[in-house]
């Protein structure tokens, strides 16, 4: 462990904001976290901020003496247009002023559909979705700013994650927590192409690698996942660990997009189908390369997953 009094500032209290702190603090860093509305419960000795990410007054003040600051902001998704590149653009103007380095989380969205090709940081991005194009948009005004010199950025880019706190995802809450009575965990798409899922705690091992190594500055970079499995393999494994026959209930595409024609929240999830409708493969090898395999073993990572969704749970009844 490292003891030093280098200050990390995490915008956002997500479930990839909280791995980031607990690595940070694994590592030995202090920690400072922000968020806008959340009143969470943070380790002793973590700072807690709330402020508006959009205001550069507030980010310049909040980042003016760390060393690392870490952008794992994520709006409502049905927001994604209207709050995320304002999110980023106070942030930003906060480093910008600090000279700290920044590492924003990002997702692959910005690629668009591969048709089944592995997904590695050469492609171009070729988004035929709106969240997609934002995703673009915004990664793109980060390297310029970068190789404007305006702030020191590194990138790091993850696939639909699992884990702890992580309940709105493809592989969240619809899926964990199912399976713990022996119900049929939910899924959209094809169960039966590979499908890389991410791990949290991985994800923010990752981003914290990146904020300490000066190498990674410039560029994006696939963070670490276990091996590509398909989706049905991904929830035997789940049901393996609750003790209960894998039930697998896939919601038909013709009823998702009839739905988001009344609902905005599945009219954000239907644009996002080609993902479970061709094999969808995150290629890390890059990072891996670099920096190491940081990847825990899928297996144990579900089995922490369980627990930690059955603790919930139990947790919820008291």
């Amino acid at each position: 462990m490292i003891h030093s009094e280098e200050l990390h500032v995490v915008f956002g209290s997500g479930p990839i904001g909280s791995a980031v702190m607990s690595e940070l603090l694994t590592r030995g860093y202090k920690v400072r976290i922000v968020n806008r509305h959340m009143k969470i419960n943070v380790p002793e000795g973590v700072a807690l901020v709330q402020g508006d990410a959009t205001d550069p007054a507030f980010t310049r003040d909040v980042c003016k003496d760390a060393t690392v600051v870490y952008d794992c902001t994520n709006p409502p998704y049905t927001q994604w247009p209207e709050l995320f590149p304002p999110l980023q653009a106070g942030i930003v103007e906060g480093v910008a002023s600090t000279g700290v380095k920044l590492v924003s989380m990002e997702n692959v969205y910005m690629y668009g559909p591969t048709h089944g090709k592995p997904l590695t940081e050469e492609l171009p991005y070729a988004a035929t979705t709106r969240k997609g194009r934002v995703r673009a948009h915004m990664a793109e005004d980060l390297l310029a700013a970068h190789r404007s010199g305006k702030v020191r950025v590194a990138i790091g880019r993850a696939s639909d994650f699992f884990g702890p706190n992580a309940f709105v995802s493809s592989a969240g809450e619809r899926v964990f927590l199912p399976a713990l009575s022996g119900k049929a965990s939910q899924v959209v798409g094809n169960a039966n192409l590979p499908h890389t899922y991410t791990y949290v705690p991985d994800i923010g091992k990752g981003l914290v690698i990146l904020g300490e190594r000066d190498e990674a500055l410039g560029q994006a970079w696939h963070l670490p996942s276990a091996q590509t499995v398909t989706t049905r393999q991904f929830i035997e494994m789940i049901f393996a660990e609750t003790g209960y026959p894998a039930r697998i209930q896939a919601v038909p595409n013709l009823i998702l997009k009839t739905l988001a024609l009344f609902n905005p929240t599945m009219r954000e999830v239907a644009e996002m189908l080609y993902e479970f409708d061709e094999p969808f493969i995150v290629d890390s090898s890059r990072f891996e390369h670099t920096f190491g395999n940081h990847a825990t073993p899928l297996q144990e990572a579900i089995h922490t997953t369980v627990e930690w969704f059955r603790k919930y749970e139990h947790d919820k009844v008291k």
